[in-house]
């Protein structure tokens, strides 16, 4: 097996072949891709660079909090999103899983996590036991969602889910499958959902505050330093797909489907690589397509590892438009409309969008609310990305069947 460094969430593996495999199938890009440089399995990092850890433990919370397992003990988890628990009601930490003893050790004793409650990857099916443990969170490279959700389902734990869902709808309806046999929830891990400029992007479409929706542009890009498959994990095949789409540019993906509230029924899409840049030997630079829906409105989606940071959204209709930059930050949200009723909004705090994720959860697992963001949700995205692969390989625009799966 060859060990690969982890960034943002500081993980090391690599993903199971069967889920390279299914990309590949549909996603073999236009120009020559190399197949993955490894597969399959899990391992530790050390700890990230600029992790700070709490100082004493969280609060205990009501006795009905939801118990989660961190699965993935990497720079999102660590700089996102167990901070956040102690701003959350209905949930905390129960347990952590890594492959590094020293992180287990030194995030277990500054979350008050007990020694008992610090799981390996090889120990990782004791948490069937665990009555502590309600939940797993999974932050793993996006190549091993499927693998460790499925084995948490099977040790009767409800899944919280890293965004995008898997690397292919094959796995997705897997995960989807384990869900219902355990008679477990799943949820996917979309934070702009409960992010307060996008709810009330969400609301204004629905009010029509621009008029009918003629045209959406959305932008997810940055420039990514110099590093290889070898070293990092989001420019590796199986572990990331095909690259900025899953990563970055599924939040313009998302946009554009919960802006319109439609889905598109036909997409054209593009792909680039640049040779001899080991940063994309195999995965693409760039990615951008184009939606048509069923109104008439057309959506244009661009995401890049190799370009200038941006990340915005734009919608514009039959009487104004509405301007997200940035749209879906982890903070620093902003948001105008243009047109008869132009102003300034300012809906909230972003920074709440992944206490009230959490506690979301905790309110499916125990009042059965209906998910915002289930795995069927996360399904049809897959179907999407797919779908933008295939038109890009093809070189031609690819009906969709409502469900978001290319029409044969």
């Amino acid at each position: 097996m060859v060990g690969i460094v982890m960034t943002r969430r500081g993980f090391i593996g690599a993903s199971g072949a069967a889920s390279a495999a299914s990309l590949a199938a549909i996603a073999a890009p236009a120009l020559a891709v190399p197949e993955a440089s490894s597969s399959a399995r899990a391992m530790g990092q050390p700890m990230p660079d600029g992790v700070e850890l709490p100082s004493t433990p969280g609060r205990r919370k009501r006795a009905d909090s939801v118990g989660i397992a961190i699965v993935g003990l990497g720079g999102y988890a660590l700089n996102q999103m167990m901070p956040r628990f102690a701003e959350t009601e209905r949930t905390h930490i129960a347990a952590i899983v890594s492959g590094s003893p020293d992180k287990l050790q030194r995030v277990g004793d500054a979350y008050g996590i007990p020694p008992d409650a610090r799981y390996s990857y090889e120990a990782y099916p004791k948490i069937a036991s665990d009555k502590r443990i309600d939940a797993v969170y999974i932050v793993l490279p996006t190549g091993l969602h499927a693998e460790w959700a499925i084995r948490a389902f099977a040790s009767g734990k409800h899944v919280l889910c890293e965004k995008p869902m898997a690397l292919s709808s094959a796995d997705c309806e897997r995960m989807i499958a384990a869900s219902r046999r355990a008679d477990r929830k799943l949820m996917i891990a979309y934070r702009s959902h409960f992010e307060p400029y996008n709810l009330e992007a969400m609301q204004l479409m629905k009010q029509k505050a621009i008029g009918d929706i003629r045209l959406v542009r959305t932008e997810q890009s940055s420039r990514m330093g110099p590093t290889s498959p070898s070293k990092n994990w989001r420019v590796n095949r199986a572990l990331a797909g095909g690259g900025p789409l899953e990563d970055y540019g599924i939040y313009g993906l998302q946009s554009a489907l919960y802006l319109t509230g439609e889905m598109p029924e036909s997409i054209s899409a593009t792909t680039f690589r640049p040779t001899g840049d080991a940063r994309f030997a195999e995965i693409f630079a760039h990615v951008s397509s184009q939606w048509r829906f069923p109104s008439g409105a057309v959506a244009q989606l661009v995401t890049s590892y190799d370009s200038a940071g941006v990340n915005f959204a734009q919608m514009r209709g039959t009487a104004g438009a509405l301007m997200m930059d940035p749209a879906t930050s982890y903070s620093g949200q902003k948001m105008r409309l243009e047109g008869r009723d132009a102003r300034e909004l300012a809906p909230g705090d972003p920074t709440v969008q992944f206490a009230r994720q959490l506690d979301h959860f905790a309110d499916a697992v125990r009042d059965n609310v209906v998910i915002r963001t289930p795995g069927e949700m996360g399904l049809r995205d897959l179907r999407l990305i797919e779908a933008v692969y295939a038109s890009a390989k093809a070189g031609r625009t690819v009906g969709l069947a409502s469900d978001g799966s290319i029409r044969r």
